[in-house]
């Protein structure tokens, strides 16, 4: 009997044991996104600590963390039953950056130029509140009761939807928000934000200043095979390099985003598994990896910081749009964009008017069809840079739809056959956007 007991301790002893340290792993970057999201949300969205905490944080082990905000030194920090305590400080033009102990804060740093238009042009090409418009061949009851079914009813906490915006033919047709939240409120796009990067390439190939079929221009790819990876490889997320994304556990990605000073080499250092175009494989380093490329196109950091808002951002009227920064200056262009769900709304409309916005052209009309068309290796699902429904993931939506798509279920949809963008915006990855598509489609009488 003593025996058995001794055995039973010693697995107990061991489980408890791997348990611990699996998890003791996880700290650093437990803290470390709770620091990042609790001194993003709060400085740049101004929303309060508890309401972070009760909702952008609340969330598997993210709520072990114990926050605190400090509103003169413009910080917050986190850290989990006293360990792994990380930093994240808010710069204004810059957002909040999670940073080390090596980081130097007093180091002077540069903000990117912004240009706000005075439009007095109505949404979307203006600020101008849009008139009401009623559209015939609109059955508005079942596309209001399609977009209320895509929030709690009061008293649940199930679909945790916080905004749906409906534009068809350029006019809005349906906006609602949840309680505490308006069309004013800035969230995160999360991976939306590589819709965003990608884009840059769209607009330098028309621009004459970049090829995309070439040869990627990194220099520690250039004696291997990795030399024959190409831009477009990357933007199609097949460039059979080594990448390791997977949430629930410690990868390459939460190493990157919590962990790492340069998030633009991550990728970069992986060694090729594959021959490029032959497997693909989704990947937040490679976007960052093309926010570093984005940056050597130009002569000086500055020049970097301001291309994103003048070439793109500011030109199409986002102008609550804030990209974050990584500790070296890069614009974090796989995760960390932020933006009204209007202004993420624009991107949109940007894509449905193939590039055109109120008569000037940013990227060509074929750069709307390369990213939309299918790369290969993805069984339909993927373009450059977005998602497809090419092979009818969402069934009941239409299949020439292809949308941004970020953690937590944030989606720009373009719907090109249908003159429509449906934005939502919330806290949940399984909200059924099959039902909400289907019915804000189905509203829309043949």
């Amino acid at each position: 009997m003593k025996k058995y007991l001794k055995i039973g301790l010693f697995l107990l002893f061991l489980i408890v044991g791997y348990f611990g340290y699996t998890n003791y792993l996880k700290l650093e970057l437990i803290s470390g996104f709770s620091a990042k999201n609790l001194a993003s949300a709060h400085f740049i969205d101004n929303r309060s600590q508890e309401v972070i905490e009760k909702s952008d944080n609340n969330f598997d082990v993210i709520g072990w963390a114990t926050n605190e905000i400090n509103e003169s030194g413009k910080y917050a920090t986190a850290s989990v039953f006293g360990l792994k305590k990380r930093k994240a400080i808010y710069r204004p033009g810059l957002g909040a950056t999670l940073i080390d102990g090596n980081f130097d804060i007093t180091k002077p740093y540069e903000i990117p130029k912004r240009t706000k238009s005075n439009s007095k042009l109505p949404f979307p090409y203006g600020d101008v509140e849009p008139k009401d418009t009623v559209f015939a061949n609109i059955d508005y009851v079942k596309l209001n009761q399609a977009v209320a079914n895509a929030f709690d009813a009061k008293g649940e906490n199930d679909k945790k939807t916080r905004s749906v915006l409906v534009i068809y033919k350029d006019k809005i047709i349906a906006e609602k928000y949840v309680d505490g939240f308006s069309k004013n409120s800035i969230l995160l796009g999360w991976s939306m934000t590589k819709s965003i990067t990608g884009t840059f390439f769209g607009i330098l190939q028309k621009q004459g200043r970049f090829d995309i079929y070439k040869p990627a221009p990194v220099r520690e790819w250039q004696n291997d095979d990795r030399k024959n990876i190409t831009t477009n490889d990357l933007l199609h997320m097949n460039s059979g390099l080594e990448w390791d994304e997977h949430y629930d556990r410690v990868c390459d990605a939460t190493q990157m985003l919590f962990q790492t000073e340069d998030m633009t080499r991550t990728q970069l250092l992986k060694p090729a598994l594959f021959k490029p175009n032959a497997h693909w494989n989704y990947s937040s380093g490679t976007a960052n990896l093309l926010s570093g490329i984005l940056r050597k196109q130009f002569k000086t950091h500055q020049e970097y910081l301001d291309f994103w808002y003048s070439a793109l951002i500011d030109k199409i009227g986002m102008s609550s749009m804030l990209i974050e920064t990584d500790m070296a200056g890069n614009y974090v262009g796989s995760s960390y964009g932020w933006a009204t769900t209007r202004d993420w709304s624009r991107l949109g409309l940007l894509y449905l008017h193939k590039g055109n916005w109120n008569g000037e052209q940013l990227f060509n009309p074929s750069w709307a069809k390369y990213v939309s068309t299918p790369t290969n290796t993805s069984n339909g699902r993927y373009g450059g840079q977005f998602w497809l429904n090419a092979n009818g993931h969402l069934p009941d939506a239409p299949r020439d739809m292809y949308y941004c798509s970020g953690f937590q279920g944030q989606m720009v949809a373009i719907i090109p056959s249908k003159d429509l963008v449906i934005v939502r915006m919330g806290l949940k990855e399984e909200f059924d956007f099959n039902g909400l598509l289907s019915g804000i489609v189905g509203s829309l009488k043949k």
